[in-house]
């Protein structure tokens, strides 16, 4: 009785958690989906937004997110290496991981200003596609470190111990038997970086992202829409635009999401099989 209890409790807790999202999922399916057309897709936006399409949006926010998971994987990934492979437990390796908590802890606004300052201004990138992936990569690295340390440590140590045993050195080892093993790992660090790369709006707005364009981005020093920043405007700033609109940009937002990360789960689907 008292374990039909438990899993009774943990059940309902569980769909607590679930009745928001699917709420959410539910209000924007319903306002939003009658407006949801291939035209809606692929046409620019007119009039500030309040008419038109999501097509510059759409294809800004597929540059920034490209940008930022470019930025962010590698170094992400060779940190967490250092930290689990090759790190020893000193008072460098401590404050590695002090600052990594804290740089996870930091508003968004804040790594705008950052980003401002850094990429914008500093290192002359200007308001621009790569000044605002660069800022989304700072922000979204604790956790790509985070989750790859975690599937490196999870393989187990007397792997590494056969390898060495063979001859082969550390690298050898990490390259040919560690990395493959935790892949699925590093891979679900990607889904929370698209995650957290496609909604962000403070970030963008500061560094690169614009509320109204209707040319496409050609490379990564130009400015471009995103569909984060155009749900707000839309909302909050221009007039005259039709009900639907916001709800129809923000479930075309979160149709991107799942896009992006079912790509990414199919992958590590794919790596759990081999």
């Amino acid at each position: 009785r008292a374990q039909r209890l438990l899993r009774l409790g943990f059940l309902s807790v569980t769909l607590l958690l679930l009745i928001p999202a699917g709420a959410i999922l539910g209000v924007l399916i319903y306002e939003g989906a009658p407006g949801l057309s291939w035209e809606f897709l692929t046409t620019p936006p007119r009039s500030n937004g309040a008419a038109g399409g999501i097509a510059t949006a759409l294809a800004g926010t597929v540059w920034l997110t490209a940008t930022a998971l470019v930025c962010a994987l590698p170094l992400g990934v060779a940190a967490a290496i250092y930290l689990s492979e090759y790190a020893r437990d000193n008072w460098l390796t401590r404050a590695i991981n002090v600052a990594i908590v804290n740089l996870a802890g930091v508003p968004s606004i804040v790594h705008a200003l950052f980003g401002l300052g850094a990429f914008v201004y500093f290192l002359h990138f200007g308001k621009s596609i790569l000044a605002a992936g660069c800022t989304l990569a700072v922000m979204t690295l604790p956790v790509v470190i985070v989750s790859t340390r975690e599937s490196l440590q999870a393989v187990p140590h007397s792997f590494r111990d056969a390898c060495w045993n063979m001859g082969a050195t550390r690298w050898q080892t990490i390259w040919r038997l560690v990395l493959p093993n935790s892949g699925s790992g590093i891979l679900t660090g990607l889904i929370l970086v698209v995650c957290r790369a496609v909604g962000e709006t403070a970030p963008i707005m500061f560094t690169g992202a614009v509320a109204f364009r209707q040319m496409y981005p050609e490379s990564v020093l130009d400015k471009s829409m995103a569909l984060s920043l155009h749900l707000y405007t839309v909302s909050t700033q221009v007039k005259d635009v039709p009900e639907n609109i916001p709800f129809t940009v923000a479930l075309t937002l979160v149709l991107v999401v799942l896009a992006m990360n079912s790509v990414a789960i199919y992958f590590r689907m794919k790596l759990r099989g081999k």
